[in-house]
């Protein structure tokens, strides 16, 4: 069994705490500036992840018949730094895994009380980083289920074949007027209206208000990126 140590956040803030908020050395030699470490809380990795190793950037489509599935474009990049010191490195070549129900509310690969979708991959996906710390997915705006508010999970490990890594799984979150024009558009819509806001998901509440994904429109959709500094011990 693989071994697993845990990627922590900056010092003195713990999953769900509030901390300081970014940790970065905000110019580099030459002057130019530097993306700050944001410091994000760890949650939970919840009953949905399988781990499909599927390298792909664009999670929309269904390796297992070749389906697409329907809904607002998401242009994604995960931006992953390491700290160190004071120093805001970016952390190439590790893995960042993607996973999130459909515009219906519903999760590939598992067996649900109200779906059972076993075989099928939609809407997962892991890319490697790159020089810039970056992962990029495009995928869809996500719906919703009943007991959560809309949600993307994600879990960035690093080395995740040797004995030993680190790993950091947690969620992000959007905005509420922008979830509420996006679910009253085909085929959202078919789902009717959702019963859960963020304000009232307990686990939005254990540090969700540092996990919004902040959107800009895009070609067909929406486009953000998502910082995050990782204390690695």
């Amino acid at each position: 069994m693989i071994g697993v140590a845990t990627a922590t956040l900056a010092v003195g803030c713990r999953p769900g705490q509030s901390g300081p908020g970014w940790l970065a050395r905000r110019r580099g030699p030459s002057g130019i500036a530097t993306p700050p470490c944001i410091v994000r809380p760890e949650q939970t990795e919840g009953p949905y992840f399988v781990d499909e190793r599927l390298n792909r950037s664009d999670l929309r489509s269904d390796p297992s018949d070749g389906s697409v599935k329907e809904g607002t474009a998401l242009h994604l990049a995960i931006r992953v730094h390491e700290i160190r010191g004071n120093a805001c490195l970016p952390l190439a070549g590790a893995m960042v895994d993607v996973w999130h129900c459909d515009a219906l509310g519903v999760y590939s690969d598992v067996r649900d009380r109200s779906f059972d979708t076993r075989g099928k991959k939609f809407l997962r996906g892991y890319q490697l980083t790159d020089g810039e710390g970056a992962a990029r997915f495009t995928t869809l705006y996500p719906g919703w289920y009943r007991g959560r508010t809309v949600h993307i999970h994600f879990k960035i490990r690093t080395h995740p074949e040797a004995r030993r890594g680190f790993e950091f799984t947690s969620q992000c979150y959007f905005d509420e007027a922008l979830t509420d024009r996006v679910h009253a558009q085909a085929p959202y819509a078919a789902k009717g209206y959702r019963t859960l806001k963020n304000a009232d998901d307990p686990i939005f509440l254990d540090g969700g208000d540092q996990l919004m994904l902040h959107l800009a429109p895009a070609e067909q959709g929406f486009a953000g990126a998502f910082d995050i500094g990782l204390e690695m011990t």
